[in-house]
């Protein structure tokens, strides 16, 4: 069993307090590795390497930078196999979704890659005689990367790409659940030649190492992906030292399917777009809201397809769902379904642990479909996060905008409607970071993946989400 040590300014540390943490396979419950579980002092230390290499870091040219990053995404790809089955033992995903994050791992520091030529700042007029307004672009510092456990290898990509092409160091943390595959980018970066100290990556506990990240001096920038009360604190945390904050955080998508969509279409989309990687993706299908004159044609499609998902072994070919991550979250899924059936839904599928010899340990649910819901019932409002989906039926365009707003989060929602009209209206009218229509959930590099609402404020992807990796400066220059 391998035991990891934290990475800074290029080298293996244990943690000062001497403290580790097993690091549990959801598939089987057994510890499969062993990790730091670094504190307060440890963020100190780390924090310290990160702003020691950043002037020099900064000083590099952006396409230097990009050299750097390119051969790093070249020793990723190299070992695509390995860290795929790293991040089925620590995440359970499905293999071919775990080579799949590989490959889009590689892909957002590509993308980033390309903007090291475009880093562009502006010249504007003066109101002033023999005067130059310029306004730089520079990088912000230190940047503290906080990743959620569902893709924590994409995760992490999405941020070290833009952050360091930018000329920031970065220190990354991955959570304690899904931290291997991360700190296996450790020695590929030394390998890559990326300078020590310029990616640093650590494990300890939110309320330990990742507050002190949060509060310390040295940290200019913070960008996370995890859970609302999370990013609720990290929030607290920087707002003595106003550090820039970026959240990509809860979700409770809904799933509009319209009187005059194309069923076949919507029912696969929706049942994608519920169930991908056991519904642990942030832009997931959380309510599926279906015109009441296609109702029971629709579900006749979309429950076959449900029925026909084969809970199991995420290494196998032939399976489509995997583990929940842990037995906290498994539990989750066990209380919203109690819940929602005491409030008067019905369970149309699932509902339950599957039965049979491979799911007695780990952390398995079935595809649960509930029916008979209603706006009011927890199930349409709390985050499930997870393979449950509540279906719902409207009569009105006005109704069904209604529900998808009730919503405490606005990050992703979904629509399948021919009905052009209907669909700039959806645009103007639904709150929500990104709009999905006539296909199911998962942004691309150049868009922008922002949350509204409860659901995260700044944003990553794109022109727009690499430009908050940069500070502007405003230089007055008169040269009379």
């Amino acid at each position: 069993m391998k035991e990891y040590k934290l990475f800074i300014n290029g080298q293996w540390k244990e943690a000062v307090n001497k403290n580790t943490k097993e690091v549990l396979s959801p598939s089987t419950g057994e510890c499969i590795a062993i990790v730091q579980d670094g504190d307060a002092n440890d963020a100190k230390l780390v924090l310290e390497a990160a702003q020691s290499s950043f002037k020099k870091w900064a000083k590099t040219p952006p396409r230097k930078r990009a050299e750097y990053l390119r051969e790093f995404v070249a020793c990723i790809r190299e070992n695509k196999d390995r860290l795929a089955e790293l991040l089925v033992q620590e995440q359970g995903k499905l293999l071919k979704v775990a080579k799949m994050e590989v490959d889009v791992t590689c892909s957002f520091i590509e993308y980033a890659c390309d903007w090291a030529r475009h880093i562009e700042g502006n010249i504007v007029p003066s109101d002033n005689v023999d005067e130059h307004i310029f306004i730089h672009k520079i990088p912000r510092g230190v940047v503290v990367a906080i990743t959620a456990w569902n893709f924590p290898l994409a995760l992490a990509a999405r941020k070290l790409g833009p952050a360091l092409i930018a000329g920031n160091t970065v220190v990354l943390k991955p959570t304690t659940e899904t931290p291997l595959a991360t700190l296996e980018l450790a020695e590929l970066a030394k390998k890559a030649g990326i300078p020590d100290g310029v990616l640093n990556i650590v494990t300890g506990g939110g309320r330990t190492m990742g507050e002190a990240l949060c509060k310390n001096t040295i940290t200019k920038m913070v960008t996370m992906t995890g859970s609302t009360p999370a990013g609720q604190e990290i929030i607290k945390a920087t707002a003595e030292n106003m550090a820039h904050v970026q959240l990509e955080l809860g979700g409770k998508a809904p799933f509009i399917v319209m009187a005059d969509a194309n069923l076949e279409l919507a029912a696969e989309a929706a049942l994608h777009s519920r169930f991908d990687n056991c519904g642990q993706v942030c832009t997931c299908n959380e309510r599926l809201y279906v015109h009441s004159s296609v109702y029971d044609e629709f579900m006749s499609i979309f429950i076959p397809k449900v029925s026909k998902m084969k809970v199991g072994n995420p290494m196998e070919e032939s399976s489509d769902i995997g583990p929940k991550i842990n037995a906290h979250e498994l539990a989750h899924m066990h209380e919203l379904v109690r819940i929602s059936l005491e409030e008067g839904a019905t369970i149309a599928f699932g509902g339950k642990e599957p039965k049979g010899k491979e799911f007695e340990k780990g952390y398995w649910f079935e595809p649960t479909i509930l029916t008979n819901v209603t706006q009011d019932m927890h199930i349409v409002h709390e985050e499930s996060f997870g393979p449950i989906l509540p279906v719902l039926k409207f009569d009105s365009d006005e109704e069904v905008i209604k529900f998808a707003n009730d919503a405490d989060y606005g990050l992703a929602a979904m629509i399948f409607t021919e009905d052009m009209r209907f669909i700039q209206r959806l645009v103007d009218e639904l709150e929500s970071g990104e709009i999905y229509i006539n296909r199911g959930h998962g942004e691309q590099h150049q868009g922008f993946h922002n949350g509204y609402k409860l659901s995260g404020t700044g944003g990553e992807d794109g022109k727009y989400g690499f430009e908050q990796y940069l500070e502007k400066k405003t230089v007055y220059l008169n040269y009379k």
